[in-house]
């Protein structure tokens, strides 16, 4: 088993259109505005940037994310990542109801030096961080919905 190799899912219900949601989540540089560990977004160009994440614990993770497809129709965004992780992420924004079901997926390999020593004892401590990090960008991504 390759303990620096994670694939994680999420889900977000969301009581907005599904041209809303997908409207914000296609504007990375305006992550750090409701996603609180989304802590820098830097655009490069119209389809790259540099985005710096910090979650629970003490530790930033840096990555150049490239967009690979970005398909309104199908509600699909995705990117390979490159840096302290390499791989790819994608969200899928479909309808769910009478709102949104936000699904984001994603495969990587960590390349950072720290995390890459603590692959093994840290592996369930970075998963959960990963997923308080996801809900708190549920949470901020629902405020900042019903503020648009």
């Amino acid at each position: 088993m390759d303990w620096t190799h994670y694939r994680f899912r999420s889900q977000w219900s969301l009581p907005a259109p599904p041209a809303a949601v997908y409207t914000v989540l296609e504007r990375p540089e305006d992550y750090p505005r409701w996603w609180p560990q989304v802590r820098s977004v830097i655009r490069l160009d119209d389809a790259t940037g540099v985005l710096t994440i910090r979650s629970v614990l003490p530790y930033d993770i840096t990555f150049t994310a490239r967009r690979t497809r970005h398909d309104p129709d199908a509600g699909v965004l995705q990117v390979t990542l490159t840096g302290d992780i390499e791989g790819w992420a994608r969200w899928t924004v479909t309808a769910e109801g009478s709102g949104t079901l936000a699904r984001y997926d994603q495969e990587v390999r960590v390349h950072k030096p720290l995390l890459r020593r603590l692959a093994v004892p840290g592996r369930p401590v970075f998963r959960v961080n990963h997923r308080l990090m996801m809900r708190a960008g549920r949470r901020g991504l629902l405020r900042h919905l019903e503020a648009v």
